[in-house]
């Protein structure tokens, strides 16, 4: 082999090879202090990329479980109170028995009066105080019905949809009439969106089954006579129209009639969001409480009526007062009185029927709650399970990497005396010069 000083190669393959030592020792030190085998895009891109979606999702399946929970504590609130109004009609059901016995004074049946009359002061209180978290629990909803002007709708062209916000909770009533202009066939179509009235619902499942329904109405009726396509869509309570395929490029949609309302919903009720980040993986939990004042009580459903009046015939007295109930229908209260033996045993019917009614609407709260109970286990479980998944694609193998960290600490004490043995390989030039 030549002898030459103008390039020492050997030192130049020694300094190569220590500067990678170098680098991979420092990315494993890395690895080793942080836990986590990917720290920059570098280290493994796709997995990066996978990673970070699987912590999305399990930030948002924990936060999930969170808002479950918080339904399930809304719902016990409800539980507990309607217990204690159970207890209170159990208390009324002793004075109505008593009072129609017939055996009390005047001045003893108004005593036991008006401790009945204070019990349904008291339930009527319970419903109208209690609370979660600042929301009322058992309250009816405020407002009328709002209408759905023309304007209402809006679309500016063929490849915008025809869009209406509406009221998620509210109910609908009336009809549309959707008109399409400028394309090349003219088209009219009324809807009634009565039938539809699950588009304006807080439970996204039952809006999402309301807008197919009403996409095949349409493309039956009004695609029919026009040509066009039209997909009627849901998100976030904003009811879509989308227009594609046939007609007109000029086609546009307009609503030129409307006599269409919204009602409020008037039973409490809580919107429960669970969602693993992804909108296939989101889901609204509808719960209701119902009503609860001394003209309804035991109502699970807010839309419905109370039942007849309940009246009892004693001798030649005839009692009224009150109410009968089916299920989640609730009994009204008011009017019940312990004056006589006949209003006594009148009343006794009525608050009969409102234990039922309370006991019926307890096992709907007591339903939902096991539902949302579920709901958080099953966000919990999917949690856990996509931890794990993100475990394996990020962490740190310390067996492997401790042995990497030991090859590399070897490797750069090699390589520093494989470059000093190489520099000084280069002396021996000068030898030749003595």
């Amino acid at each position: 082999m030549a002898l030459g000083v103008l390039n020492n190669i050997s030192a130049v393959y020694a300094e190569n090879n220590l500067n990678q030592t170098q680098s991979s020792l420092q990315k494993t030190l890395q690895e080793l202090s942080s836990g986590s085998r990917i720290n920059s895009g570098a280290d493994d891109a796709a997995g990066l990329s996978i990673a970070n979606g699987l912590q999305a999702n399990s930030s948002a399946l924990t936060q999930s479980s969170s808002n479950a929970s918080a339904g399930v504590g809304f719902l016990q609130v409800a539980d507990g109170a309607l217990s204690q109004v159970t207890n209170l009609l159990n208390r009324a059901v002793t004075l109505a028995t008593e009072a129609g016995g017939g055996t009390l004074s005047n001045s003893q049946l108004s005593a036991a009066n008006q401790e009945y009359q204070d019990i349904l002061t008291q339930i009527g209180t319970i419903g109208s105080t209690t609370e979660y978290n600042g929301i009322q629990v058992f309250t009816s909803g405020s407002g009328s019905a709002t209408n759905l002007a023309p304007g209402a709708f809006t679309q500016a062209a063929k490849s915008d949809p025809l869009q209406v916000t509406l009221t998620q909770g509210d109910t609908l009533s009336g009809s549309i009439t959707i008109n399409s202009t400028g394309g090349t066939t003219a088209g009219t179509q009324i809807v009634n969106l009565g039938s539809y009235s699950g588009l304006a619902s807080e439970n996204q499942s039952i809006a999402n089954a309301a807008a197919t329904a009403l996409t095949t109405a349409l493309n039956a009726s009004l695609g029919a006579a026009t040509g066009s396509t039209y997909t009627a869509s849901v998100a976030a309570g904003v009811l879509s129209i989308a227009t594609s395929g046939g007609g007109s490029a000029n086609e546009v949609l307009s609503v030129t009639a409307s006599n269409a309302s919204e009602t409020p919903a008037s039973a409490s009720a809580v919107n429960i969001y669970t969602s693993d980040g992804t909108s296939n993986g989101s889901y609204n939990y509808l719960v209701t409480t119902g009503i609860l004042t001394d003209a309804n009580v035991g109502s699970s459903d807010g839309s419905s009526a109370a039942g007849g009046a309940v009246s009892v015939t004693v001798g030649s007295q005839t009692g009224t007062g009150g109410t009968t109930a089916g299920a989640g229908t609730g009994t009204s209260l008011t009017g019940t009185k312990l004056d006589n033996q006949a209003d006594s045993e009148a009343a006794l019917q009525t608050v009969t029927n409102a234990i039922s009614a309370v006991a019926y609407q307890r096992g709907q709260v007591g339903a939902n709650i096991n539902t949302l109970s579920a709901a958080s286990n099953i966000a919990s479980a999917e949690e856990t399970n996509v931890q794990s998944a993100q475990n394996n694609i990020s962490q740190t193998d310390y067996a492997a990497a401790t042995s990497d960290m030991s090859k590399f600490e070897i490797l750069t004490q090699t390589g520093i005396s494989a470059l000093a043995q190489a520099n000084s390989t280069q002396q021996m030039v000068t030898k030749l010069l003595q």
